[in-house]
């Protein structure tokens, strides 16, 4: 990823072999025989650096201090993408039998519904469908009885998506239950703020993460906010329902859209790409990663999240 280049702050690196990695803001010289330096006053306990591909830069552990100066008021992470992988087997799946049942004669292919997905909300997708490709023949014909028809499509959508998630067929992926953990131990506000139906969102979180858990995180989903991501109104709400300011938020999303929210309203977002995601453009994240990550695999933990803070990063 393009960055613009400034004088690296000084390192204590004992070798005068080097990589490069790309920060947001700057450009830092890190030494390959060291795992702790010291950027601008800031110590990272550990950053380990793939060299750059033709797909650009892979990082497999980039962690924060142990003891942190400042932490996030609150974490704050999408659910489809981020909390499970749920696309193209969840949610997909469950559109799709949907319309089987009602015999609409519809069917979203894998490649369709990642276009689809830059739509957010599964009402708002489903409209705008068949907007472009024409109404079934099933499907009334004034505006508000298709409303009303599209509604009840996502409520069937929504009971056959829980049902996948009650049965633990869909896992979390790498590291969430880790970082969800390192959150709730230091007393930080955890929330899921997603497009997503709030049924099927407490359905993830109830299920996958286990009731305690659960009983600690807060839900902004659904229809809670009039205009859906890439509106920043669901994370504005979150951070004034948590009584926290935007500025000391940090949100975990897996999409282009999502990052656009976060940053509309003004938190730091770190990107965990996803199974539909990886091709898209996160030039305004503040770090981008393949997933969170479990040990020996870890990418990323609630002290880098702090870190983010005070210094951004990309890599």
């Amino acid at each position: 990823m393009a960055a613009k280049a400034i004088s690296p702050p000084p390192l204590t690196a004992s070798s005068s072999s080097t990589k490069t990695q790309f920060f947001a803001k700057k450009t830092v010289l890190l030494s390959s025989s060291s795992c702790s330096k010291i950027l601008g006053g800031l110590k990272l306990s550990s950053i380990t650096i793939k060299k750059r591909t033709g797909k650009g830069f892979g990082v497999v552990k980039c962690m924060g201090s142990a003891a942190p100066s400042v932490l996030p008021k609150a974490l704050l992470f999408d659910c489809d993408g981020v909390l499970v992988d749920t696309e193209k087997d969840g949610h997909r799946i469950s559109f799709n039998e949907t319309f089987a049942e009602k015999e609409l004669g519809v069917t979203w292919d894998v490649d369709l519904y990642g276009e689809l997905l830059k739509i957010g909300g599964g009402k708002e997708r489903m409209t705008a469908y068949f907007n472009k490709v024409g109404w079934p023949d099933k499907a009334p014909k004034s505006d508000e009885e298709r409303k009303a028809f599209v509604a009840s499509l996502h409520k069937r959508k929504t009971e056959l998506f829980m049902a996948l998630i009650e049965k633990k067929l869909l896992p979390l992926r790498p590291g969430v239950a880790k970082l969800i953990d390192q959150a709730l131990g230091n007393g930080l506000n955890v929330a899921v703020c997603s497009t997503s139906n709030e049924k099927a969102v407490s359905a993830v979180v109830s299920f996958l993460l286990g009731p305690e858990r659960a009983a600690k995180i807060q839900i902004f989903a659904g229809d809670v906010v009039p205009r859906k991501k890439p509106d920043p109104a669901i994370y504005l709400l979150a951070a004034e329902t948590l009584g926290v300011e935007p500025s000391s938020c940090v949100v975990v999303e897996d999409s282009a859209i999502g990052l656009a929210a976060a940053k509309a309203a003004g938190m730091t977002c770190i990107v965990t790409k996803s199974g539909y995601t990886g091709d898209e453009d996160f030039v305004n994240a503040d770090a981008v990663f393949d997933c969170i990550g479990d040990p020996p695999e870890e990418r990323f933990d609630l002290a880098f999240c702090g870190s983010l803070l005070e210094k951004q990063y990309v890599s």
